[in-house]
């Protein structure tokens, strides 16, 4: 018997119980003898009953609202992605009356952060997805949402310890070796390459990206010990106008090198400034499928992008939040999105959403 045809009344009848009976085991409430508990349990085994957890989510009309704490970003970043996908998911949803708050915090300002997470948790959120800051403050925001039973997500960086309901993201460390790999596959012959960082103080934008460069110098080190490593900083809080006269004195002062790579989605902060310099000899490699990069890619002077699926990732969390809490179900702990590369010949055709 299909469960959309099983009537409570059905399983009373196998059951050799009353309707009522039936209906507190069903919703698990008190004042029911175990004798009769074992006979409608026999009964909805037998007959291959499975609940309808949507009709009685919708049925039991709760309103849940959901955070969603990142760094304050531009235009063109991959936050922005991350933003549409749990906009769209939170819509998918919103017939189950799920609400979203996006809130932003400065990424390196640990005030900024803390202010923010009290604003969450005066809010009373049903549950939360959040960009992880500093270790110590994102560990008392974990303590504080176990304290209050509210699930969360981490999101870009995992961090086991903090014992979240899920994470989404790529594993960096890999992600890093693999770039390294794709990058040697041109750049084989080199002497020299470039690391492009975006510095504020001289701390790095995520644990995600410094992950990753622990995992392109292990590649590094143990297939092309002899190609040197050289860094330049285009620091995040520099107007962008001043970049370019950084990138002209590193160029003249290392005429010889010609490919590097970024850790972020920044790698068209150099691709842009290669092709209006016309030095065309010369190509970065980078991270994600933003439209500046994209067409930087399709120029020629980025090389190689690696896309993580942020839209994926934002929508992905929010369907996990709601798979837990209002559907009640189990979810998977840690999700690792695909290392993917993308090219002048694939990235047209690549899906940002993979969803549908």
């Amino acid at each position: 018997m299909a469960t959309e045809q099983i009537r409570i009344k059905d399983i009373a009848l196998r059951a050799g119980v009353s309707v009522g009976t039936v209906d507190r085991v069903l919703h698990d409430r008190p004042n029911v003898s175990k004798s009769a508990r074992e006979k409608v349990e026999k009964a909805l085994k037998e007959m291959d009953y499975q609940p309808n957890v949507y009709a009685s989510a919708l049925a039991y009309n709760k309103s849940y609202t959901f955070f969603c704490i990142i760094p304050q970003h531009d235009s063109e970043a991959y936050w922005e992605e991350i933003e549409e996908g749990v906009q769209a998911a939170t819509r998918i949803h919103r017939d189950f009356h799920v609400s979203l708050q996006l809130l932003y915090y400065e990424r390196f300002n640990g005030e900024s952060f803390q202010h923010t997470i009290e604003t969450c948790l005066e809010s009373n959120p049903d549950g939360v997805i959040v960009v992880p800051s500093k270790l110590e403050l994102t560990q008392l925001f974990a303590d504080r949402l176990h304290d209050q039973n509210i699930p969360f997500i981490l999101l870009d960086s995992y961090l086991p310890d903090l014992k979240p309901l899920a994470f989404y993201g790529q594993d960096s460390f890999q992600s890093g070796y693999f770039a390294a790999r794709m990058l040697m596959l041109i750049a084989s012959k080199e002497k020299e390459i470039f690391l492009m960082k975006q510095l504020k103080d001289g701390h790095i934008g995520s644990k995600q990206q410094s992950n990753r460069e622990t995992g392109f110098r292990h590649y590094m080190k143990d297939h092309y010990p002899h190609i040197d490593i050289t860094e330049i900083n285009l620091p995040l809080d520099m107007d962008r106008k001043h970049y370019k006269a950084l990138l002209d004195e590193f160029f003249e002062q290392h005429p010889h090198i010609h490919h590097g790579i970024t850790f972020n989605s920044k790698a068209h902060l150099v691709g842009q400034y290669l092709l209006q310099t016309n030095r065309r000899n010369v190509q970065i490699m980078g991270y994600d499928m933003v439209a500046k990069n994209a067409e930087c890619v399709r120029q020629g002077s980025i090389s190689f992008l690696i896309a993580q699926h942020a839209y994926l990732q934002g929508y992905s969390c929010i369907e996990t939040l709601f798979q837990a809490i209002v559907l009640k179900k189990e979810v998977n702990p840690v999700n690792y999105m695909p290392i993917e590369l993308l090219t002048k010949e694939n990235i047209d055709f690549y899906r940002r959403t993979n969803i549908g």
